[in-house]
């Protein structure tokens, strides 16, 4: 079974749950900021503290000092927090993965002690470094729980599996699955897991990195895609008593919206991996209609990131509506004729640019 630690909290306190970080500790600690965090409240870090941003080491040297100086603080483990496990089970895959991605704990390390990976022969080789001079941070992130389970909430990482008795979810699942509020489960409390971004699950909805909180199908998704999505957040899930609510932080620079606009078309969605096959129905002068032909939906995808069939990259079709002297924040504002911008409400958006100030 997967280590679960199960938790008695006080019902009288706030509790505070957030997940992937992804080494953005500036971000992590403006969200604490936001939300007022203090030794008094119960803060849970639901999975990856590393990877993909450009500061893993300090993020987790931060995080495990939060939980040194209260003990209502309390991490699980996501996959990034294990990534130093392919080294040591020697699949030299990782060497590809160290290569294209620069910004991982893995290359940290190599980094402040001034070696470069072509300097090992072999990944045991590699393995004894990082055990010689990271062992203690190492051990730290490989004692962190699979899951936490209160008297309300499983807080785990990626999801559990489908089955009657929970527990005996693999931990491969529990750090790795994809797409977990789709698959559902059978647990008799409420599910609140990170690792697959909120806005994968909105390809024909308004577009939005907010938390999707389904009480009566019992999950909570909060991986607001900070770090991986252009216009991506780190979301806190607040609970106080019997009410939930959430908040976020995102680092955009912000506008202010100069003339109303109404867009009357009601146009909503988002592409999303890997769903990025297009057929070209209708071109305008900014958007072109298009049959996503993975998901069978028809949306408006900006010109620009059209490229032979395909979609770039994930990219809302979702278009808003503004109001004069209303404050958004800039996501792209580089195309011609239309601006995506996030609403305060964090709806994810194209306005026409003349709105913007």
């Amino acid at each position: 079974m997967i280590d679960v630690r199960e938790l008695k909290l006080e019902k009288d306190r706030r509790v505070i749950i957030t997940s992937d970080i992804h080494a953005n500790l500036p971000l992590f600690q403006e969200l604490l900021e936001k939300v007022n965090y203090t030794k008094e409240d119960y803060l849970f870090i639901n999975g990856d503290l590393c990877e993909k941003g450009p500061d893993s080491l300090s993020t987790v040297a931060f995080a495990r000092k939060l939980s040194v100086e209260s003990d209502r603080v309390f991490i699980t483990k996501g996959n990034c927090d294990v990534v130093h496990d392919y080294v040591f089970n020697h699949v030299e895959g990782i060497k590809n993965y160290m290569e294209q991605r620069k910004h991982s704990i893995l290359n940290e390390m190599l980094d402040l002690h001034g070696k470069s990976l072509d300097e090992f022969a072999t990944l045991q080789e590699l393995g004894e470094f990082y055990r010689s001079h990271f062992g203690e941070v190492l051990a730290w992130l490989d004692q962190l729980p699979i899951a936490y389970e209160t008297d309300d909430f499983i807080i785990i990482h990626a999801g559990i599996e489908d089955i009657p008795v929970w527990k005996e979810t693999s931990r491969k699942y529990a750090l790795y699955a994809q797409a977990f509020y789709e698959k559902g489960h059978q647990a008799d409390k409420t599910v609140i897991a990170g690792h697959w971004p909120v806005v994968n699950y909105r390809a024909n909805a308004v577009s939005s990195n907010c938390p999707l909180i389904d009480l009566e199908k019992r999950v909570i998704a909060i991986d607001g895609g900070n770090q991986i999505k252009e216009d991506g957040q780190l979301n806190a899930i607040l609970i106080e008593g019997e009410d939930i609510s959430y908040t976020y932080v995102d680092g955009l620079n912000e506008k202010t919206i100069i003339r109303d606009h109404v867009d009357e078309r009601g146009r909503v969605g988002t592409v999303t991996y890997p769903n990025y096959e297009l057929r070209l129905l209708k071109e305008e002068e900014f958007f072109t209609l298009c049959e996503n032909t993975n998901l069978g939906i028809e949306q408006w995808i900006k010109n620009e990131f059209i490229h032979e069939g395909r979609c770039k990259n994930d990219l809302s079709t979702t278009f808003l509506s503004v109001e004069k002297g209303e404050t958004v924040s800039i996501v792209d504002d580089r195309h011609d004729g239309y601006a995506l911008v996030k609403s305060s409400s964090g709806e994810v958006g194209w306005i026409p640019k003349d709105c913007l100030l």
